[in-house]
């Protein structure tokens, strides 16, 4: 069965589409069993699609890359979050963060650090959720203070994608008055006031470009994670890590702006990743309900199976189609905060929904590791955490319904 058919993606994304789904099927799907067990970064993998130009790929061409928009990259991810959501979750955050550079920094930081990511060159990363904060962009406590012609950066970085592997990462740190942000409470990402507002604890978090070479900067790999596990997370240590002023994107106080534009265009990937699973998911469930047999007859022959199948398939096209309108919603700026939620926060739980039933069809072969939908129910247990926890999503939703 073909669950990611082309029928509901933009015309001009169908063939990046096409290319992603072949990469997959050539590339990520026979290798996925032997990185999740592994547990090892897939070099090789990554560097194949960097040649194939299926990675950091969104980054405009005056900068190297093939500039593919929104409705392409997602196109792309729902196809390789299908054959395996670990690897694709590496190859995706080979550029992460790059995004905030080329739409806000200059051209000397683009052509130095963001170039080199789209040629394959080099990987990048982004630092934002710490060790006791997550969604709570207002609450980070990494500091930078301006010191003559040099940004002083200290404290710590948790769940940090490429914090070991890449040659760069871009840092959300807090640079405005610290006396007015101790002890404020977490609020949604909604609540914000006018970035004039002296009091505003939303312009208090500036964005920088940190090499990983630059003394006082430390990184570890997280320890064994359950699912993705093809991935690496890194705990990042910043003491007294300094930086040149250059590496200020924009302007002080920016930081959180550019964030809630940035997870805008995320969530909806975040939503790829969950039609992904989900579609992964079902094939699984459908194929061995088809081949299983109980009480002398295959087990999809039973109603309560028939039904359960057919819920999946209710769930994942609903997702899909809320996707897909989310997409172009978020692509032309239309409530892009409103539709990113939605999105992100239906295709997840789609992908713990089906995942968690296909578990059942199973029955006790679904524990064991060499079946793909052991993995595939571990991996969608992750989306509805990153990119901001779902019950945010649902505080986003609720706060700009229309």
């Amino acid at each position: 069965m073909n669950l990611l058919d082309p029928s509901i993606v933009p015309e001009h994304a169908r063939d990046i589409k096409t290319e992603a789904r072949e990469f997959a099927s050539e590339h990520i799907e026979p290798n996925a069993q032997e990185f999740f067990q592994s547990g090892e970064y897939p070099h090789e993998i990554l560097e194949a699609g960097q040649e194939a130009g299926l990675v950091a790929q969104d980054i405009p061409e005056e900068w190297g890359g093939r500039g593919l928009d929104l409705p392409q990259l997602l196109a792309l991810t729902e196809e390789f979050y299908r054959a395996d959501a670990g690897i694709a979750l590496t190859l995706q955050l080979a550029s992460f963060g790059c995004e905030i550079t080329y739409e806000y920094g200059s051209d000397e930081q683009c052509e130095e650090y963001v170039r080199p990511v789209a040629e394959g060159d080099q990987i990048s990363g982004l630092a934002v959720s710490e060790p006791e904060t997550g969604s709570d962009l207002a609450g980070m406590r990494t500091r930078a203070e301006k010191e003559g012609d040099e940004y002083v950066l200290d404290g710590e970085k948790y769940w940090i994608g490429n914090g070991v592997e890449a040659d760069w990462i871009t840092v959300y740190a807090r640079t405005g008055d610290v006396r007015k942000t101790e002890g404020l409470s977490s609020q949604s990402e909604s609540e914000t006031d006018s970035d004039d507002d002296e009091d505003n604890k939303y312009s208090n978090h500036s964005m920088f470009i940190v090499p990983t070479d630059a003394e006082g900067y430390e990184a570890e790999h997280i320890p064994e994670k359950m699912a993705m596990r093809a991935s690496k997370q890194a705990h990042i240590t910043f003491d007294d890590c300094r930086i040149p002023e250059e590496n200020l994107i924009g302007h002080e106080g920016a930081g959180f702006m550019m964030l809630a534009d940035f997870f805008n265009h995320g969530r909806v990937m975040v939503a790829g990743h969950g039609l992904g699973i989900a579609a992964a998911a079902i094939e699984e469930a459908w194929e061995f309900s088809h081949d299983r047999e109980e009480f002398g007859r295959t087990i999809n022959e039973f109603q309560a199976v028939q039904h359960g199948l057919a819920d999946m398939l209710i769930g994942f096209e609903s997702a899909r189609a809320l996707t897909w309108r989310a997409c172009e919603k978020v692509a032309n700026n239309d409530r892009a905060g409103y539709w990113a939620a939605l999105a992100k926060t239906a295709a997840t739980e789609t992908a713990v929904d089906v995942s968690e039933q296909g578990m059942q069809f199973h029955g006790g072969r679904s524990i064991l590791d060499e079946r793909r939908i052991a993995r595939v129910y571990r991996d969608a247990r992750v989306p509805v955490i990153y990119e901001g926890a779902n019950e945010v999503q649902r505080n986003l939703i609720y706060g700009q319904a229309p």
